[in-house]
């Protein structure tokens, strides 16, 4: 049996994804290949909530080609590429059953890739661009960059590749999902497939378009375009019976604003380097409390937004710095849903995964005793649900009646 490992937001599907499952089962020349989805729960990894609840993400993607959907935890799924590349990656190693992983690079060579996940960047570079003002991700670009001319000749054609693809954050991306098979020993295992993306198609315009409109009927026709069909009746049938509603980013920013004006925030996840002195005041003179004038006051080349999106977002679920630097493992496997083929390949997983299963949320509990380390993931992940519901109108608590999404 085959099983192919995929990693995403879903923030929301659309034809992108769909596209990406149907070259997976290409690639591997098997139309019935089970697809096995890792997605992000209720936050995602640029540091906001997920535009749609991720039980509707879910079976988005259950109807549009994938066989199971788990769920990547909070800690994981919010955080830097590394940390989300790592967290997903050895989540699929310790299933016991993933044969083949698939990803979308921007790129047309794999190769090119490949050399940057290969690459130790130059640290004196990256310190030296740090101290020019450049942000993180842009200093590290010219690390790897650095390095590789160090390395081997490099002429100005494959230069400007080089740099092209560290333009793009889903190279990056890539290239830490590499790292981190490599990392998890999984590269002996894992048959890798680099899938270049289909023009047209991104979570990005999706998103731009769901949040720009404020009822059913008017998000339909401008929408219909980058989502399938399938994945649009998904969430138009759950708008419409007011399972959840359009999100609402207003709330989000005030809430944001009286945590960080009522708390210490010192000790949050990602508030490091002066990014809490930097929130704290731009909070404390800040006027209006709508989202978009807090994303427009927090703008800095200091900090990028993910970055500040990703500590905002540790301050309203209770992550701490001291927690991400300690944990660096996924303790659980979440089952958010599957079909007919996925409930086959689940029962297998149930024989030989290396993590506790859980279906429903009660059955975290009977771990709680035995694995401290799977209590305080398990009850960030009922945090960050709860902090999501209450701007997507979900009722406090449903997700401990929840259970698996099940298709045909």
């Amino acid at each position: 049996m085959r099983v192919i490992g995929i990693i995403a937001e879903f923030n929301p599907f659309h034809k992108g994804h769909e596209y990406l499952m149907q070259r997976a089962r290409e690639e591997v020349n098997d139309p019935r290949a089970i697809v096995m989805a890792v997605m992000s729960g209720p936050f995602v990894q640029r540091g906001t909530p997920s535009v749609l609840p991720k039980n509707i993400r879910a079976k988005q993607a259950l109807m549009c080609g994938a066989d199971v959907v788990i769920e990547l935890p909070f800690t994981f799924a919010c955080a830097p590429s590394e940390r989300f590349a790592a967290g997903a990656v050895e989540m699929l190693f310790r299933t016991g059953v993933v044969t083949d992983i698939a990803f979308g690079i921007d790129s047309e060579d794999p190769e090119l890739i490949k050399l940057i996940a290969d690459t130790d960047p130059d640290d004196d570079v990256i310190k030296k661009c740090l101290s020019d003002g450049m942000s993180f991700p842009a200093a590290r670009a010219e690390g790897i960059v650095a390095a590789v001319a160090s390395h081997s000749i490099l002429d100005a054609d494959k230069e400007t590749s080089l740099r092209n693809a560290l333009r793009q954050p889903n190279s990056i991306l890539a290239a830490d999902y590499l790292r981190a098979i490599k990392e998890v020993g999984a590269d002996s295992r894992f048959k890798v497939h680099m899938i270049p993306r289909k023009e047209g198609y991104s979570a990005t315009s999706s998103r731009e378009i769901y949040l720009a409109h404020d009822s059913v009927s008017a998000l339909c026709d401008p929408i219909s375009e980058l989502i399938p069909d399938k994945a649009l009746a998904v969430m138009l049938s759950g708008l419409s019976c007011r399972k959840y509603s359009f999100p609402d980013t207003d709330l989000f920013a005030s809430d944001l604003i009286n945590d960080v004006r009522r708390f210490d925030i010192s000790h949050t996840a990602y508030m490091g380097d002066g990014l809490d002195g930097f929130i704290s005041n731009t909070f404390a003179s800040l006027r209006e409390q709508d989202y978009k004038s807090l994303r427009k006051a927090l703008q800095t080349k200091h900090f990028t937004m993910p970055r500040i999106g990703r500590a905002l977002s540790s301050l309203a679920v209770g992550q701490k710095e001291e927690y991400i630097k300690e944990e660096k493992h996924p303790r659980y496997i979440r089952i958010l849903g599957f079909n007919r083929e996925g409930r086959y390949c689940l029962k297998i997983m149930s024989k030989c995964a290396r993590l506790p299963i859980l279906s429903n949320c009660s059955d975290a509990k009977e771990h709680y005793a035995s694995d401290p380390a799977l209590k305080a993931q398990f009850l960030l992940d009922i945090n960050a649900q709860e902090v999501q519901g209450r701007y997507l109108s979900i009722i406090p608590g449903s997700q401990w009646s929840e259970a698996p999404i099940k298709t045909k």
